[in-house]
């Protein structure tokens, strides 16, 4: 049975979360109904307690709903915001906890999903426009809004999506998480760290995020997933997935070695240092007053290396990190590794590359074919990737039929 938080804002269209409740507990979920304030002013806590058969928690500040903000917070499967006002969704993009739903949101570990509802210039504006972008860099689900008639008089977007829609936007999603059940897959991310001496290293500045959250989608979809990666503070949120900690593009090469060939899918998402130095000082190098020259040689290059051992029905996918003729270097660099596709970024494109929360990719396969993306969190860039691996895989799966 599925374990669904509901949560209701101040909005009109908060009269539909009866026929909401009532579609989702037919469906057999598991719904407990949470309320601001200011939306028992629109609905009557009683209708959807009634519905939900569970009482509803509306202030946070009572016996009852501090005791369970952070129980609720672990129990559920999805936490769901419908209707999210323009309030309540400046409330979760920026960490405000002054209610029930707020502190649960903040403590939830579930898919959070977002279903506004505003009038048409309360949707447009500049601040609810950044209130969303920020919700998307964090991971948050946003239904999207209708075209209509509001509350207003006015015609436009705004409109809360309707209830049907919204359980149907749930049920995709749900359907997709195990669409991976029974694949293993191999991802790297992060960089490595070639020593010079004890304190000085040759890296890079990637931090593994689109890595991780490569591995957060593969796992959120059933796959059994091995993190291998290079030193970054970040870590995945799932506990399911394993992480083989690195240092050097040595260490990153045996970890994978150790997997590879059991994997069903492989992702090499890590900024693996090209060169390393051949010389290492066991204590800390002194500055002089000359020059220092450093002799480097080339490290493994561990997409090449596993892609000579790739088996047929394994998904092999790299990327390429460009800053000038990004496609033709992409493209040399999908054949001489034989990776089914790669994703390229340019680091010419503003919101794309290291440290950001956004990335801007394009997915060229070995067939010429080639899929460009609008620039997007770095969540959602991975599900738009781990969308062509379950659709590479599941072709080898019928190929090999």
């Amino acid at each position: 049975m599925r374990k669904v938080i509901l949560g209701i804002s101040g909005s009109i269209a908060a009269y539909k979360a009866a026929h909401l409740t009532r579609l989702l507990v037919k469906q057999g979920a598991d719904v407990q109904v949470l309320m601001t304030d200011a939306a028992t002013q629109f609905i009557a806590p009683l209708t959807l307690s009634t519905l939900s058969k569970r009482p509803v928690y509306s202030n946070v500040q009572s016996e009852q709903g501090w005791n369970n903000h952070v129980e609720l917070g672990l129990w559920a499967d999805a936490l769901v915001v419908a209707p999210a006002s323009a309030n309540t969704l400046a409330k979760m993009a920026t960490g405000l906890c002054d209610n029930i739903l707020s502190a649960v949101y903040l403590s939830a570990r579930c898919p959070v999903f977002v279903a506004p509802a505003m009038d048409v210039d309360m949707w447009h504006h500049p601040t609810t426009r950044h209130n969303i972008n920020t919700l998307l860099k964090y991971g948050v689900h946003v239904i999207p809004v209708a075209h209509g008639e509001l509350a207003s008089g006015l015609v436009g977007e705004g409109r809360m999506a309707e209830p049907e829609a919204i359980v149907a936007y749930l049920d995709h999603f749900f359907a997709q998480k195990q669409d991976l059940a029974g694949k293993k897959a191999l991802v790297t991310a992060g960089p490595t760290y070639e020593a010079l001496d004890p304190v000085r290293f040759i890296g890079n500045h990637s931090t593994g995020k689109m890595g991780i959250a490569i591995a957060e989608d593969l796992a959120d979809r059933g796959a059994e997933v091995t993190l291998v990666l290079g030193p970054t503070e970040l870590r995945p949120t799932n506990p399911a997935i394993e992480v083989v900690p690195v240092v050097s593009a040595q260490d990153m090469y045996e970890a994978c070695r150790r997997v590879f060939s059991s994997c069903n899918i492989a992702v090499l998402a890590a900024a693996v240092a090209d060169y390393r130095p051949t010389q290492y000082s066991e204590q800390k190098i002194k500055k002089k007053d000359d020059d220092l020259s450093l002799q480097l040689a080339k490290t493994i290059d561990i997409a090449a290396t596993l892609g000579k051992e790739k088996m047929p029905r394994q998904v092999f996918v790299g990327f390429a990190l460009e800053t000038q003729d990004e496609e033709k270097h992409a493209q040399l660099k999908l054949d001489k590794k034989n990776f089914d596709f790669i994703v390229l970024n340019s680091l010419r494109d503003p919101g794309a590359g290291f440290g950001t929360d956004t990335n801007k990719i394009s997915i060229l396969h070995r067939d010429g074919k080639a899929k460009t993306f609008d620039l997007k969190s770095k969540t959602e860039a991975a599900a738009d990737i781990v969308d062509e691996i379950v659709v590479l895989a599941n072709r080898f799966k019928t190929e090999s039929v």
